[in-house]
């Protein structure tokens, strides 16, 4: 039994596909607007049906705020380990810390060899990650005298300036199943990434006590290796297996991998959307709250600094524990920035007063806190398209190849630009409403009867939003077309971010305590 006392954290892993480049990012930033910490993407830069993935992690990082990033794993044999180092270190920067590397020895040799790598054996593939290492952690050391000096069998960097310095420890992670890799593992990297579909049962411990021995040998301790698993799985309303089930048979098993085996990172590999949400919303808080109540009772080990990635940010709401409600809705600061308005705000309905008397447990209050951090991706993307609309405004986007191009072509692709931008976003805020319309609102009118003048109000509030959605479309379509139908654009947005802003408060102000006194997810 191995509970190395990491904080328990969670993330995607997505397909990097291109036949859908705007899906594919789209559930980058789903991940982040539903509350999980990292997204990752496969990294196989031989496949033409893959987007380059550090392209991909670029741009996810420029639509994102919070959520860390990483290759699930970087192919070694294609990435030259200097170069890689200072992409990685850059786009560390750029983000402000949410940077991590995965790093594998390599497979798919023939794909590899027909790119122009180095075909090597499975134990020359563990002394050139070895050696990459080395190259990476040493152009990292911006500090270090002299330059970077590697003259390895694989690798030869003689006398390469080093720099820049990430903006964090950045931790790099191996994906390892062989004992070799995972003794390299112990002793050179910050965490093991393997996935549980090629794990064969006891692969685990027997993975962690070869890590540990090597760590103690390196005269490291084994908790500075943070332990990540790669998962999938099914949600079913029956358990058919492991899995494969409801939100609490997987918080169950989760909470056993990471009590029994040590694990810190459960990263869910699916393209499905509604996985994701249920993954975050249902999932994440029971296993950490499963987990958190067997430390307690046990006098486990004490929680240590993550060594990876931990969701922080400057904006992230602190965590609920058990006890009073702690949930705090975001209030309507009454600002408006349109002439129009949608609806009387004066007539809303109330719900129950909350008994000042009743606690709540973590597990309880995490639902209402999952709706309010949904509700911020969505204020922090409206955000985003008014400072977009005032860089189009501006002429400042689209500074690539358009920019050689004559000015009203420059325009014409910095419109299109911000059209799929805000057409995504559009689609986003639909299906949010959607889902409680169909799912949520239903459940908690027949919890609580006295609940549904609210809800009512909040789907009627749902189809104006809907018809304002129309409107951004319509001045989207009329902006694409002509040179001056900016002001129109800016007056659509105005009136949606006036109506959206206002009906996401009145939900949180109404919902939170009620999810958790009535236990609806």
């Amino acid at each position: 039994m191995s509970d190395y006392g990491h904080e328990v954290i969670f993330g995607s892993f997505t397909t990097p596909g291109n036949d859908d480049p705007d899906r594919t990012v789209g559930l980058a930033v789903l991940a982040e607007q539903v509350g999980l910490d990292l997204v990752t993407f496969q990294d196989h830069p031989y496949q033409p049906r893959f987007l380059d993935t550090w392209t991909l992690l670029s741009f996810v990082a420029a639509r994102t705020n919070r959520v860390h990033l990483s290759a699930n794993v970087t192919n070694l044999p294609l990435r030259p380990p200097a170069v890689l180092a200072r992409g990685v270190a850059s786009l560390d920067l750029l983000t402000g810390g949410r940077v991590a590397l995965g790093l594998g020895a390599g497979a798919f040799w023939d794909a590899i060899e027909a790119m122009g790598g180095r075909r090597l054996t499975a134990g020359e593939g563990v002394r050139a990650l070895e050696e990459a290492i080395e190259v990476i952690r040493q152009i990292w050391d911006a500090e270090a005298r002299g330059g970077v000096r590697v003259d390895g069998e694989f690798h030869r960097v003689v006398g390469a300036k080093r720099g820049p310095a990430p903006a964090h420890a950045v931790p790099i992670w191996l994906g390892a199943y062989k004992p070799r890799m995972l003794a390299l593992t112990g002793r050179r990297a910050d965490g093991w990434l393997p996935s549980l579909g090629y794990l064969q049962p006891g692969d685990l411990t027997r993975g962690n006590a070869i890590i540990d021995d090597a760590a103690r040998e390196a005269g490291r301790s084994p908790r500075d290796v943070r332990r990540l698993l790669n998962i999938s799985g099914t949600f079913s309303t029956v358990g058919r297996g492991p899995l494969n089930g409801p939100a609490e048979q997987w918080a169950r098993e989760l909470a056993e991998l990471a009590l029994g085996d040590g694990i810190g990172t459960f990263i869910l590999a699916s393209d499905d959307p509604d996985d994701l949400r249920r993954f975050a919303g249902e999932v994440a808080p029971a296993v950490r709250e499963l987990v958190a109540a067997e430390r307690n009772r046990g006098a486990g080990p004490a929680v240590v600094p993550p060594v990876a990635v931990a969701p922080a940010a400057p904006a992230a709401r602190a965590r609920v524990t058990a006890g009073a409600f702690a949930v705090v809705p975001t209030p309507d600061d009454g600002r408006r920035l349109s002439d129009r308005q949608v609806w009387d705000e004066s007539a809303r309905p109330t719900g129950p007063a909350p008994d000042p008397t009743r606690t709540y447990t973590a597990h309880e209050q995490a639902t209402g806190q999952h709706l309010v951090q949904v509700h911020d991706g969505l204020r922090g993307e409206l955000a985003q398209i008014h400072d977009l609309i005032e860089q189009v405004a501006a002429g400042e986007i689209d500074a690539g190849a358009a920019r050689s191009q004559i000015n009203t072509m420059t325009m014409r692709q910095n419109r299109w630009t911000l059209g799929a931008y805000c057409e995504s976003y559009c689609r986003i805020v639909t299906t949010h409403h959607t889902i409680e319309d169909q799912a949520l609102f239903p459940r908690l009118r027949q919890a609580d009867p006295r609940l549904r003048p609210v809800i009512d109000r909040l789907e009627q509030e749902h189809h104006v939003i809907h018809d304002v959605l129309e409107g951004v479309d319509r001045a989207l379509v009329a902006y694409v077309g002509a040179p001056d139908g900016l002001a129109e654009l800016r007056e659509a947005v105005n009136l949606l971010t006036d109506a959206l802003l206002s009906h996401l408060s009145y939900e949180e102000r109404e919902l939170v305590e009620p999810l958790a006194r009535l236990g609806v997810s």
